[in-house]
């Protein structure tokens, strides 16, 4: 048998459905985060530090949520092509970055213009120690210390290589000359493989770099690391003093270069507090205290309230740093 509907009802029920279609979708039904591949852009190379930790630290997020984690590195300008990309996608939590805080603050002296505001444009996740950056000598340099060095390099011509103008090692050298009073030169390059080998070779009388990129000029007994910066000694160079400890007192050797995950502002506070979370636990981890250790750093990652004071404590410490060093914007 067949029930016909009166009139009276087709019209109630169709008033029904015509107000379920004008609701917000997430009144209806909302999918939750995440239901879909996640990517995470990241800003150089593959291969380095950066996309080292993106991929160990995306593997854990996709064991965790069940979705897959793909990396995808978009290179140049300093990181700024890969924001410039993050910024403009949608806020949902399925496309992130990670970067570096070139990118997120030294950029902003570096450049005239840059296709993004660091300051507006992304919501803070989570906070990695990029890890101590020795300053190590060439092993034909009289010093086992700064002072050593400072008294060596008054006597004679001295070079020190950075891997990139602008860059923490460039600060570094320009620091060393007004606490002693030096006229070193810096010689700039572009990444640190080619700093160290001229450092191995004797090209240059020092360096400073990471831990990791430095170990074969260290290991084969070619060069000596003399100082560490932040106040407290690092784990890999436990007989090795800090900065701080020789009398370099500069604000410049006491604040911290850092790889981060950052995405597009307006991401719900949820889905930045899961990802947060995630970085913590994932730092944790087997894996990637491993990759710690092998790159001489001693704090994995922390969460988003550590991010934020961090960056309005240091942020605009880095900028005077780099301002100091009275580069022409490109």
């Amino acid at each position: 048998m067949v029930v016909r509907s009166s009139r009276r009802e087709v019209l109630r029920f169709g008033s029904i459905a015509a107000a379920a279609a004008v609701l917000p979708a997430p009144a209806i039904a909302q999918a939750p985060w995440p239901s879909k591949p996640i990517r995470i852009i990241v800003g150089y190379p593959a291969g380095g530090l950066t996309d080292t930790f993106a991929r160990a630290y995306g593997d854990y997020i996709s064991q965790k949520t069940g979705q897959p984690v793909s990396v995808e590195n978009k290179t140049g300008a300093s990181g700024a092509i890969a924001a410039e990309m993050v910024k403009n996608a949608a806020p949902d939590g399925y496309t992130l970055m990670w970067t570096i805080s070139t990118t997120m603050i030294m950029n902003k002296v570096l450049f005239k213009k840059l296709p993004y505001d660091p300051d507006k444009d992304f919501a803070l996740i989570s906070w990695m120690d990029a890890g101590h950056l020795p300053f190590i000598v060439n092993k034909n340099v009289p010093a086992k210390n700064l002072a050593e060095f400072a008294a060596y390099a008054r006597n004679n011509k001295v070079s020190v290589g950075t891997y990139g103008a602008g860059s923490y090692s460039h600060v570094a050298v320009e620091a060393l000359n007004r606490h002693y009073g030096l006229k070193m030169e810096a010689v700039h390059y572009r990444g640190e493989a080619p700093m160290w080998t001229d450092v191995m070779s004797g090209a240059i009388q020092a360096g400073s770099g990471s831990f990791a990129a430095a170990s074969s000029v260290l290991q084969s007994g070619n060069g000596r690391a003399i100082a560490v910066p932040t106040k407290e000694r690092m784990k890999k160079l436990p007989d090795v003093g800090t900065f701080y400890e020789q009398g370099v007192t500069d604000i410049a050797f006491q604040v911290q270069g850092f790889i981060c995950l950052v995405g597009p502002v307006g991401m719900p506070k949820e889905i930045v507090k899961k990802l947060s979370d995630m970085m913590v636990e994932a730092g944790k981890s087997e894996r990637i205290q491993k990759i710690l250790d092998t790159f001489g750093i001693d704090r994995a990652a922390q969460d988003q309230a550590f991010f934020e004071k961090f960056m309005a404590e240091q942020g605009p410490i880095w900028i005077d740093l780099v301002k100091g060093l009275n580069l022409e914007p490109q």
